[in-house]
């Protein structure tokens, strides 16, 4: 049995007009790093086996104090990245509308078979993170490990674990607060869910309905 409490990365400039991020890097906002360093603080109390991370600066800047926290350097593993969303890249929902009207339509009726035009296949994105976490937690059997991610990519790993529709991925996690706890248990390939999108403790998280 191993947990991994799974984390979406500290705010970035792009949350105020709630821009879709995917694989762009985009950098931390003051508030984005305060709340990596309250995470590095829980990381210091909680006392983490290891720490992994996405490869995308944001999510790295984020796992730093927590790393630094427990004298370890962070695991980077690309399977931990955001989706490419293609066309959609760095742009907030009204800017699509204008742009791929009838695409966005299919994106908000089924966000997987509808994903958005050149981006990722939401279904092997949630294999590859699922992947990635099934490794993690062979490499860390009965332990616990803090995994710095995205919020789509994690909530599509989530459905995939639990036995959701991926397809309401959206529906069902609608958000995921910026460095918010949520724990998963893996074992024997089975998973259960043990803590959902808690803000860390002094730490106002805003909410993103990407």
């Amino acid at each position: 049995m191993t947990r991994l409490v799974l984390v979406r990365h500290g705010e970035t400039e792009w949350h105020a007009e709630n821009r879709y991020a995917g694989t762009s890097e985009v950098a931390l906002t003051r508030r984005g790093l305060e709340q990596a360093r309250l995470l590095g603080a829980w990381a210091e109390a909680a006392r983490p086996d290891a720490v992994w991370c996405s490869d995308l600066g944001r999510a790295r800047l984020t796992a730093e104090p927590s790393a630094k926290a427990i004298g370890a350097d962070p695991v980077v593993d690309a399977r931990l990245r955001e989706l490419h969303f293609g066309r959609g890249e760095g742009l907030t929902r009204d800017e699509m509308e204008r742009a791929f009207p009838d695409a966005l339509r299919a994106f908000r009726a089924d966000p997987v078979a509808g994903h958005l035009p050149g981006g990722e296949d939401p279904a092997a994105a949630a294999r590859r993170f699922t992947a990635c976490l099934h490794d993690i937690a062979g490499r860390h059997p009965g332990g616990r490990v803090l995994v710095v991610a995205h919020s789509t990519a994690l909530r599509l790993a989530l459905c995939r674990l639990l036995g959701l529709p991926l397809k309401d991925y959206r529906r069902r996690f609608p958000s995921l607060g910026n460095c918010a706890l949520t724990e998963i248990r893996l074992r024997d390939g089975d998973a259960a869910l043990l803590e959902f999108n808690t803000a860390i403790e002094g730490s106002l998280v805003p909410w993103s309905l990407q």
